[in-house]
């Protein structure tokens, strides 16, 4: 690949203020791309902005929850003002709630569902039209090896991103006339925020760790690297599909 393959590319990345997002939105800046950092916090948000800064990228960031639907409207038009348009979207916020379906409530349910799976609708719906007609683009969604697999307590969370890969699939076909690819990465078990309780707990480390034939947790870093790979001119036949980067995982 090119030294910056992304060079000109403006990138929108969600969920970017920590975890896979901070991870996936760096390795788009060194790349080269002009990246728009979306998140609900806004303190994070910023200080990931000044750090892809003081790297030498470009970044600006912009609160928003992707689950509400007048701050997706809004955050488009603030995006079109401001770059014109993106090339890239990432859809990478997402939250989870670890219950039993009989103790998850339903305002926990909706939370989930409504971040994970209606927030990419939303994030899809008002972008893709700043990315059509010029015969180019890519949307990365972070879907998950719960997508393939389930675990005990996850329904709302393997719901949502069992979902959110029939979503994948079906937009690449809607775009590919248009020349954007629309690819699911599905990350196993990552040393992330969301995981700290997991990591933390030995018990619950070594059950992940049983299940992972590499025997580690996997590195942000690793994303961030396929995430760029996928928006170069060398990933333009990958399209409605999913790319699992679990450890082998789900090959057991």
């Amino acid at each position: 690949m090119a030294e910056k393959p992304l060079s000109g590319k403006r990138a929108l990345v969600t969920g970017a203020s920590k975890g896979l997002g901070k991870a996936i939105a760096a390795a788009l800046a060194e790349a080269g791309a002009r990246l728009a950092l979306v998140a609900r916090s806004p303190e994070p948000l910023k200080a990931a902005a000044e750090e892809i800064r003081a790297g030498g990228g470009e970044a600006d960031a912009f609160p928003a929850d992707v689950a509400v639907e007048e701050q997706v409207r809004a955050l488009a038009d603030t995006i079109m003002e401001r770059f014109g348009g993106i090339d890239i979207l990432v859809n990478n916020a997402g939250i989870n709630v670890r219950k039993p379906v009989t103790e998850l409530s339903f305002e926990e349910w909706k939370r989930v569902i409504d971040t994970n799976l209606t927030g990419v609708y939303l994030m899809c719906h008002y972008f893709v039209p700043q990315m059509k007609g010029r015969g180019w683009g890519r949307i990365l969604n972070l879907t998950s090896i719960m997508s393939w697999v389930a675990l005990p307590g996850r329904t709302a969370y393997a719901a949502s991103k069992a979902g959110l890969l029939g979503f994948t699939r079906a937009l690449a076909l809607e775009l590919a006339e248009d020349g954007i690819t629309c690819v699911g990465i599905s990350p196993g078990p990552f040393a992330t925020e969301m995981n700290r309780p997991l990591i933390e707990n030995p018990e619950v480390n070594a059950q992940f760790m049983a299940r992972v034939p590499l025997k580690r947790w996997g590195k942000v870093e690793e994303v961030g690297k396929l995430a760029v790979y996928l928006c170069t001119e060398e990933a333009g036949f990958i399209t409605g599909t999913d790319i699992l980067i679990d450890g082998g995982w789900t090959a057991q």
